[in-house]
């Protein structure tokens, strides 16, 4: 029996929310697959659409990965840090930003749809 999509999101965020790092789509179906081995990857891809679309989850562009959202961003900028040595990434509220970033653009009429940044670097703990 299929599982309704708010289950299987819920099935994915909690998948995201159990691992310390960013998650592939694929690492997130072989961790599905252990109770549901016909589980494919487009199931896994359309609920991360929709987890992405609702501001539940983020998808880290430039490590095609996903982390669960651990803020309320409304209308806001989720600015995420990235350590490159541990992975952790954390996120923060870049709330400031999103006036600048749409003054910048809206000389070339570009209409943002999504707002996310994303900062590579090394955190605290790796640092030391």
């Amino acid at each position: 029996m299929r599982k309704q999509a708010a289950v299987r999101q819920a099935d994915i965020l909690n998948v995201l929310r159990s691992s310390q790092a960013p998650m592939s789509a694929y690492q997130i179906l072989e961790h599905l697959q252990s109770d549901e081995p016909d589980i494919a990857p487009p199931t896994v891809y359309r609920a991360l659409a929709a987890l992405t679309d609702q501001g539940r989850a983020h998808k880290l562009e430039s490590l095609k990965a996903f982390v669960p959202c651990r803020c309320d961003h409304g209308n806001s900028l989720p600015v995420l840090a990235i350590c490159g040595d541990c992975g952790l990434v954390d996120e923060h509220d870049g709330e400031a930003l999103l006036p600048k970033l749409t003054a910048m653009v809206a000389p070339s009429q570009f209409n943002p749809i999504r707002h996310v940044v994303e900062i590579h670097g090394q955190c605290g703990n790796c640092a030391n």
